[in-house]
């Protein structure tokens, strides 16, 4: 997945102006304890994150 496409989908579930605070100030244990934006900037595939955030956050299924 592109960062395109996850950050695309990150504004279609949360919103244009939470997505961002979301994956900035949001612990996930899943993620080894860090945040969105840690995670990725740790190398981490963003189609990995992406299935966490739905995981953690309940994102529904026609979104994923």
């Amino acid at each position: 997945m592109r960062l395109t496409v996850f950050w695309e989908r990150m504004t279609d579930h949360f919103g244009p102006g939470y997505a961002d605070t979301f994956a900035r100030d949001h612990v996930m244990a899943e993620l080894g304890g860090r945040t969105v934006h840690e995670a990725l900037d740790a190398g981490w595939d963003a189609k990995d994150v992406w299935r966490v955030v739905c995981t953690v956050m309940n994102v529904p299924r026609e979104k994923r």
